[in-house]
């Protein structure tokens, strides 16, 4: 979250000299502070390590568990592990017992690279919905490759869906690389 603020921080004072940063924050409904005429000000100077793209930055940065209607799969392809929680409701018991155990255990699943993305509309045909299809209740685990590796219409612990995980030909790779410090 810091790193966002950073960024927009960033984002905000370039735009200052073109009054971008007054017509972004007034769309968002931020309050904007009136300048006195002839005061310019110094955009505040912040270090950023930037990453190697934009889309890398903007993942990177992104809570580990969004709401899957804003985002498209081919976004988080060889940077994350989606694991998608479908539900016809977000009152479905299944769905809340599936939750409950991810989030008691966030760490676990940011450590493997893992994005929880969830969609509790069946009545919404989302582009997600279209491509995995799922009825009901469904778990459904996507490797950085982008290739479907689990399929479940039960609610899955953190540590059945690391044991997955850390069985994919990618995360295995991760893994030697660590110990050897690449």
């Amino acid at each position: 979250m810091a790193q966002m603020y950073r960024v927009l921080t960033m984002i905000f004072a370039a735009a200052a000299s073109t009054g971008a940063a007054q017509e972004v924050a007034v769309a968002q409904g931020e309050p904007v502070a009136e300048e006195a005429p002839g005061a310019a000000e110094e955009p505040p100077e912040v270090a950023v390590e930037a990453p190697e793209t934009a889309v890398e930055q903007e993942v990177a940065a992104e809570p580990v568990i969004q709401p899957a209607g804003v985002h498209e799969l081919e976004e988080y392809l060889w940077l994350k592990r989606p694991v998608v929680v479908f539900a016809d409701s977000p009152n479905d018991p299944r769905f809340r017992q599936q939750m409950d155990l991810i989030e008691d255990r966030l760490d676990d699943l940011a450590d493997r690279d893992v994005v929880v993305l969830t969609d509790t509309d069946a009545s919404v045909l989302t582009p997600m919905r279209e491509k995995l299809r799922p009825r009901g209740f469904m778990l459904v685990l996507i490797g950085k490759d982008g290739s479907v590796y689990l399929r479940k219409p039960f609610p899955w612990s953190v540590r059945e869906i690391g044991r997955s995980i850390d069985k994919m030909p990618l995360r295995q790779q991760e893994i030697r690389d660590r110990r050897t410090g690449n």
